[in-house]
């Protein structure tokens, strides 16, 4: 942690955050922006929500929720009441007292970190920094980020990190969808360049987020998240390769999973599918790797396990080749139908989903009659077409198609019906477990 000069105004500035007697800035407004954002207008606490994308602007200022795991209430009421406003002029930014950096953290083409969105928002923060300030990424990224890239900008305003303002990294902890926990009781991690970096940051966070948990730098918060992510990929890895190696030998994978889950020590379930998406699990090895070349080391083991998940749409291509041939159909003539696009179940999230992936390798292979249903995704593009989810299924609908794809397991599908009244699942995500008659059902990872 970087030695710091005391400043006598640190009281000062501890007292004002308890009090909530300070305005939030938060820049970018999407998935864990906006509702860390409610979280602090909940709380009182004035919010200026920086965006870029003027349709998220023009949608807030309606009063109008675009992230379904906040309430459209508490959004409305935090616009009109004057504890959310958003804007995209980022002189604004001299008015804030803490600032989060909430911006998306992709990779190129050739999977190498993309920190593009973290270093503009940097600029744009460094041109109206004042002194007093607390500046906090919460992008994913890799470990350095902060201190190499964030700090410099940020001190070329000529004001100094631990003395004039104060800097720090806290992860985000999103999972969409999740019921039970969310951006208010989920633990988060604050670790900041200095000392008082860290109280003051972890001050600020603790407004909106029940438990807060401090590190000693940047580095540690930067890694325990990769860890974190790394840790679910890596074990999703182990089973998917399982899955492969069931349906090789002829035992059930997700029989398997349940039986080991009886040990009450030592194990954690995890279970085989079409792929991995989201923002963080899929990137997050890749950004790993990227960072580990500086120092001459290769990391064979966390690479390996994104290879295989990302393998994971071409064997599910494969299941359905598979299953073609044995219809007195052509590839090209199949119709297939897709249910659940998104990356998981209940979501209308879209990033990196699978289900995407696998639409795409199978038009490429010939398979083009696709159509899909998602109750949660009105529109998706593959190879540049756009593709509107059919509107309903029921028997009729659903006996039309010749192969039906099981890629997202959303809740509001009746899988007995769905099973009853096709030609073929294909199940990637055991969804029709529960289905009696299975003679149609082609499970990946059941062994047949």
């Amino acid at each position: 942690m970087k030695k710091e000069v005391k400043n006598r105004n640190i009281e000062l500035l501890l007292e004002k955050i308890k009090s909530k007697d300070i305005t939030i800035g938060v820049v970018g407004l999407g998935y864990v922006g906006l509702p860390l954002a409610i979280e602090f207008t909940n709380q009182g606490v004035r919010v200026m929500g920086f965006e870029v994308d003027q349709n998220k602007i023009n949608t807030l200022k309606e009063g109008v929720n675009y992230i379904k795991d906040i309430s459209d209430d508490d959004v409305r009421s935090a616009v009109l009441k004057g504890f959310l406003i958003p804007t995209d002029d980022f002189s604004h930014v001299s008015e804030c007292d803490a600032i989060f950096i909430c911006v998306p953290t992709p990779f190129t083409v050739n999977k190498d970190p993309d920190i593009t969105y973290i270093v503009d928002s940097t600029k744009a923060v460094a041109k109206y920094l004042k002194k007093d300030q607390v500046v906090i990424l919460k992008s994913t990224t890799f470990p350095g980020t902060t201190e190499k890239y964030v700090l410099p900008l940020l001190e070329k305003s000529g004001l100094k990190v631990g003395e004039d303002f104060y800097l720090a990294f806290s992860p985000e902890r999103i999972d969409p969808g999740n019921k039970v926990w969310n951006t208010k009781n989920t633990p988060i991690a604050v670790g900041g360049i200095t000392k008082s970096c860290t109280t003051l940051a972890a001050a600020v966070t603790n407004i909106a987020v029940e438990k807060v948990v401090e590190v000693s730098s940047p580095a540690i918060a930067e890694m325990e998240k990769l860890l974190e992510n790394i840790f679910r990929g890596v074990n999703i890895a182990l089973v998917n390769e399982l899955a492969q190696l069931c349906d090789r030998i002829g035992v059930n994978i997700w029989e398997v999973v349940d039986a080991a889950s009886t040990k009450p020590f030592g194990f954690m379930p995890f279970y085989p599918g079409p792929g991995i998406g989201g923002h963080c699990i899929l990137i997050d090895p890749y950004y790993l790797a990227w960072m580990a070349r500086e120092y001459d080391f290769v990391t064979n083991f966390i690479t390996l396990a994104a290879e295989i998940n990302e393998d994971m749409p071409f064997y599910v291509k494969d299941m359905v080749i598979k299953e073609i041939a044995k219809l007195p159909i052509t590839m090209k003539d199949a119709k297939i139908l897709i249910l659940g696009v998104a990356f998981k179940r209940d979501v209308d999230d879209l990033r990196h989903s699978p289900a995407l992936k696998v639409a795409e390798i199978m038009i490429t292979e010939g398979i083009t009659n696709i159509e899909y249903y998602d109750p949660f995704i009105p529109e998706i593009e593959i190879h540049n077409k756009k593709y509107k989810s059919i509107l309903k299924i029921d028997p009729k609908v659903i006996q039309s198609y010749d192969i039906t794809l099981i890629t997202t397991d959303h809740t509001s599908f009746d899988f007995e019906m769905i099973a009853n009244n096709s030609k073929v699942v294909i199940d990637t995500r055991n969804a029709c477990k529960k289905v009696e008659n299975r003679e149609n059902i082609v499970l990946l990872g059941d062994g047949k």
